[in-house]
Parts: structure tokens; sequence; C-alpha cells
């Protein structure tokens, strides 16, 4: 049986994806550029010690942290690299660079679902970071190939399954190229300024060091249903009251993405906004109190780093109820529980009206 396998491909596809920001002061811009050389250059061995000699002055330096993940996957260090891009999601939570380079090594390596979890981080983080959304269209076509193989195990003589697992291998076939290249990521926050990369659009936003991943278009598998839809013209109403339920379901989980990175990057003004005016605080305690009490905790040193799986929502009218399971990491805690939101439609957003640890 045919199998789709992973294109090889290179995590730096040229020089370019490690050039050096004019903002980083002159000798630190000199140190990176020289190790950026080395990693071009295939002088890994170097280039390691060089990186690990940068960071023995500045170990939170978040752009040697990331140059030194480069070098351990160039040097086929895979498990190291993941140390080095997991320590960096844990102390800079609002990057995606780092989330989007451990789905790259997931990908190498055929954990799929790992890979899928890791873009899924990095585009709640950073929606409109393109490449994470590129490699997470690849990582579901895969994840799609896997299915259909199992599906022609069972049934060999399915021509649906074969037919779309045809169409898979083709887009694979094409897009053997590797990642194209991007810039260092820009500068993030201060008084620390992480300083690894900048975004062509806009220019002050995080890109990450060219995927390992080659993106491809994902499968037209829903095509049999575009047919379906449009085979119903006597019933025109459902399609009609369908397009605001689906639109109000959108919204809804677009409310939840932005609450968990807010969280995520300890932006409080932006984290209680999420809740709305009438908001039931759990117990009973006065608003101003509980946003003191969520100000603090939040204000607390350390790096936050929230996620969720599972999501659920329904919606009826103006108030919506969402399920999912959490998971919260900060310096002194681990946890996951499963969550409910209870939401509602405030001057056009959609808010948290009551939250609860629940089924």
């Amino acid at each position: 049986m045919t199998q789709i396998r992973l294109n090889a491909a290179r995590l730096l596809a040229s020089a370019a994806s490690v050039v050096l920001l004019a903002l980083a002061p002159a000798a630190q811009a000199d140190t990176l550029q020289d190790i950026s050389k080395l990693i071009k250059q295939g002088q890994h061995a170097q280039a390691l010690e060089q990186v690990d000699k940068y960071l023995a002055g500045k170990p939170k330096d978040a752009q040697g942290r990331f140059l030194k993940g480069i070098v351990l996957t160039e040097m086929n260090k895979p498990n190291e690299a993941i140390a080095v891009f997991s320590k960096l999601t844990e102390d800079f939570p609002e990057l995606p660079e780092p989330y989007n380079n451990l789905a790259v090594i997931y990908a190498q390596q055929k954990q799929f679902d790992k890979a899928k979890q890791a873009l899924e981080m990095a585009i709640r983080t950073h929606p409109s970071y393109a490449t994470a959304h590129e490699n997470l269209g690849d990582i579901y076509a895969r994840l799609a190939s896997q299915a259909y193989d199992k599906a022609l195990q069972i049934d060999s003589s399915n021509p649906s399954a074969q037919k779309k697992l045809a169409l898979i291998r083709d887009l694979m076939g094409t897009s053997s190229r590797p990642g194209k290249a991007t810039k260092p990521i820009g500068e993030s926050r201060p008084p620390e300024p992480v300083k690894i990369a900048e975004a062509p659009k806009p220019p002050a936003t995080p890109v990450a060091v060219a995927p390992a991943v080659a993106p491809v278009a994902p499968p037209a598998v829903t095509a049999p249903a575009k047919p379906a839809e449009t085979a119903k013209p006597a019933e025109p109403a459902k399609p009609a009251a369908a397009k605001p339920a689906g639109d109000a379901t959108a919204e809804v989980t677009r409310a939840i993405e932005l609450w968990a990175a807010a969280w995520s990057r300890k932006d409080v003004k932006a984290y209680l906004a999420a809740y709305a005016r009438d908001f039931k605080t759990p117990a009973g305690e006065s608003r101003a109190a509980w946003d003191a009490e969520r100000q603090k905790r939040i204000d607390k040193p350390g790096a936050i780093q929230v996620s969720y799986e599972n999501l659920r929502v329904s919606v009826d009218g103006d108030t919506a109820t969402a399920k999912f399971r959490q998971h919260y990491k900060s310096a002194t805690l681990k946890t996951s529980s499963n969550k409910v939101l209870q939401m509602g439609k405030r001057d056009g957003k959609w808010q948290i009206l009551q939250e609860r640890v629940g089924t």
C-alpha cells in the first residue's frame, strides 16, 4: 500500500534566515552574526561553541538561545533542541517561533499530533503568523493520509479513500522544496528585549526561522460537501439560518483564543477585558476585588503558559457555552482541568459571563 512520507527539508533554508537586526547592540550583533555565518557554512561544532560562550554571559538572552536550538537541530540532536525550544516557550510564551520550531522537529520525527499542538499554540500566540498556518495545513494533510491508509487497510477496495490518498500523494510530491527563508525575530518586550527575528508583515511582529515542514495546500477532503449544500435550492432558509450560527461559533472561538493568549503573555488589561461588566465572580466578591486579585496573581514573577484542547461551543442567540480542557503552567504550578465558560454578546463582542470548573 502506498504510504505518504514526510519530505526531508532543512530547518535553515538560507543564510537570510539568521541575519541580525540593526537595532541590536553592536557587540551583541557582531557575535550573533558570526554564529549565524558559522551555521551557514555548516561549521556547527564551532557555532555551538561560540553560542555557548555567548550564553555564559547572557544566559537569559532569547536570541542566543534560539540560535542554539537551531544549531542543535542542524547537528541532528533533536532531543536537546526540543529542550531549548520548550524552555523558550516557558520563558517567552508570547513568541510563536519556538512553538513553530518545536513543530518542525516533531514533524521530522513523525509525531504529527505533537506538531499540531505546537503549531496551534503558535497561532494562538500570534494569529497572523502565516508560517504556522501553512505548516498546520501540511500537518493536517499528513494526518489525513494516515487516516486514509487505515481506511484502506480495513477496506482495500474503498474507491473514495483511494482517490483522496492519491490526491494527498500528488500534493506531497510537489512540495518537497525546503521551507521558505524568513528573517530573525524582532524586539519582543522591554526591559529584556527579544531580538531573534523581524517579521515582514507587520515589521515589528516576530517571525521564526524557516520551517522544516514544507507548506502544502490541505487536501480537498470536504469537496463532496459542497454539491450537497448546493443541491438543496428548495430549502434556502436552512443555509441562511446556519450561517449566523457558524459565524457566532467562530466569534466565540476567537474570543477564547484572545483570552488565553492575553493570559499567557500576562497582558492583564486584555485579559480582564475578556470578562463582561456583569461577570459573575466565583465567590460572589465585588468585581473590583476580583480584578485586583487576578492582577496580583498574573503579575507574579515568572512565565505563564495557558492552552486548551477539545473546545466545544454551543450558541443560543446572544449567549453561548464553551467547554474545553484547560492546561495551565507557571513557575510554581502545572495543572489541567475541564473548564466551562458562559459567554454573552456585549456591545458586539463576546465576553465571559461566568467561568467554572466542570465537565
